[in-house]
């Protein structure tokens, strides 16, 4: 029961940060509505089962199953994440698909940013969006715009 526990604190905990932050972005509605499918039980049960209260259940699944269940269902149901946006763009010469990145909306543009804020307040570790995005950032597949609108809110670019 800690782990069913444990999980349900983490997820209240880390939506409230992500909707203080979405206030402060002006988009409340979206901090209301964020990770609302984190309570199904495609992702609520699996999470739960691989919870540990130090490290993220989808790491621990990844270790355990080779695959996360829960993040498959997560990615494809929460427009926030840079996954959510990538589209088949067909085959290379060889067959290998060729993922092509289409431009996020900003409104979850912000809410990314406001995920990586509640995230780091969270779950620790990081203390602050920038420095969780740059330890995440490695394999990123996002279009350039949504990149660059992304990474100026962080304050790694210029405005323009």
């Amino acid at each position: 029961m800690t782990g069913c526990w444990g999980h349900f604190k983490t997820i209240l905990k880390h939506k409230w940060y992500v909707f203080i932050e979405c206030c402060k972005m002006g988009i409340p509605l979206r901090g209301l509505t964020h990770d609302l499918s984190k309570f199904s039980p495609a992702e609520f049960i699996p999470s739960a089962r691989y919870f540990q209260g130090n490290r993220s259940p989808i790491e621990a699944e990844r270790e355990t199953v080779g695959y996360s269940r829960a993040w498959l269902n997560h990615k494809s149901k929460n427009k926030h994440h840079w996954q959510y946006w990538l589209d088949n763009g067909g085959t290379d010469k060889n067959g290998a698909v060729k993922w092509t990145p289409v431009p996020m909306p900003d409104k979850y543009i912000k809410e990314m940013y406001c995920d990586m804020v509640g995230a780091a307040k969270a779950y620790g570790g990081v203390t602050s969006a920038k420095g969780y995005y740059l330890s995440k950032r490695s394999g990123w597949l996002v279009h350039p715009e949504t990149k660059d609108k992304f990474e100026r809110m962080l304050g790694l670019s210029d405005s323009r």
